[in-house]
């Protein structure tokens, strides 16, 4: 198994983490995390993806076909500090000096046109004998008028427009993975007659119990929640349920106690979360409260007993919805 960083560039973001992450989980590979950073050459999304070595091609080839991706660079995934997104605006330097401006010469003014000479009369004709013709005509002088100078012409001086600021350079948050903690038991022991009370407002509950805790527990905290309310949702409504396979698990038991808490649709193996009051904007993801959730509804029916839940999307990183992975 390999574990690959893929990054891409997308021109919009709407739907995008789903689109992709349906293209991961059909080219084998499981989604680990996911980024999405709005750019001014477009959206910047990045994965951390996990599946066999065999299969890279064929998941290279199928995001190189894929037609929402404009260009991607894939990566053995390294832990550490997060690389810079390949597509990535370049930030400007922060002492950066405006040209200065141009300096317009002007050209010296033509001297006046001397005013041409005046010219001399002509020499006025013989007279002609009686016998040949009537009497001479008068002489006549051409005279040129003097040439009134031309104007000097006049040269406008075309005022130079300051040099425009220079823009702000994009800041990119880095993207900082927390490191993961155990769950917080007791906190969630302490919480627990609250939430069965409640069911299913549990939500206000759950988002006081994951401030209550470390960051790096708040999501292992949530995943435990989800799967003691599942259980004791499951003991309450479906003990009398038997051995069912995963599909007919999800459609007789989980879809209809999801419903309860979210709007839920489940097809091939997704399941669909479209308004998940734990996942907010800004990367706060809750997706781990429904994993636990569907573990402790369906884990007792389940042959295997050993579901495998990953998130493919979240509405906290700006898909239109949540949708888990389920296999077993």
């Amino acid at each position: 198994m390999i574990e690959l960083e893929i990054q891409a560039l997308s021109q919009s973001r709407e739907g995008l983490l789903v689109d992709v992450g349906r293209t991961v989980v059909a080219s084998g590979f499981t989604l680990q995390r996911q980024r999405l950073v709005q750019d001014p050459n477009g959206v910047l999304l990045t994965l951390v993806v996990r599946g066999p070595e065999r299969k890279q091609r064929a998941l290279e080839a199928a995001l190189d076909a894929h037609e929402r991706i404009i260009s991607f660079n894939a990566a053995p995934f390294e832990d550490g500090p997060p690389k810079p997104h390949f597509a990535a605006a370049r930030k400007l330097a922060h002492n950066y000096v405006a040209p200065p401006a141009p300096v317009v010469e002007t050209e010296p003014a033509p001297a006046a046109a001397a005013p041409a000479a005046v010219g001399k009369p002509a020499q006025s004709n013989q007279a002609k004998t009686a016998d040949e013709s009537p009497a001479p005509l008068p002489s006549v002088q051409s005279a040129q008028a003097p040439a009134v100078p031309e104007p000097e012409p006049e040269f406008l001086i075309m005022p130079t427009r300051a040099p425009a600021p220079a823009p702000a350079p994009v800041v990119i948050e880095p993207y900082v993975e927390p490191v993961e903690l155990a769950a917080d038991a007791e906190e969630v022991e302490k919480l627990l007659a609250k939430l069965t009370n409640g069911y299913p407002h549990v939500f206000p509950l759950l988002s006081a119990l994951e401030r209550s805790v470390a960051e790096g527990a708040r999501e292992s905290t949530l995943q435990l929640a989800g799967q003691r309310i599942g259980a004791w949702v499951f003991e309450r409504d479906y003990a009398q349920e038997t051995q069912l396979d995963l599909d007919e698990a999800m459609r007789r038991i989980g879809i209809p106690a999801m419903s309860a808490l979210a709007q839920v649709h489940y097809n091939g193996g997704q399941l669909h979360i479209g308004d998940s009051q734990l996942c907010t904007e800004g990367g706060h993801s809750g997706c781990r409260f429904f994993d636990g959730y569907i573990q402790g509804l369906i884990g007792r029916v389940v042959p295997s007993r050993n579901l495998s839940i990953f998130a493919v999307c979240c509405r906290s990183y700006g898909a239109d919805a949540c949708v888990l992975a389920i296999s077993s």
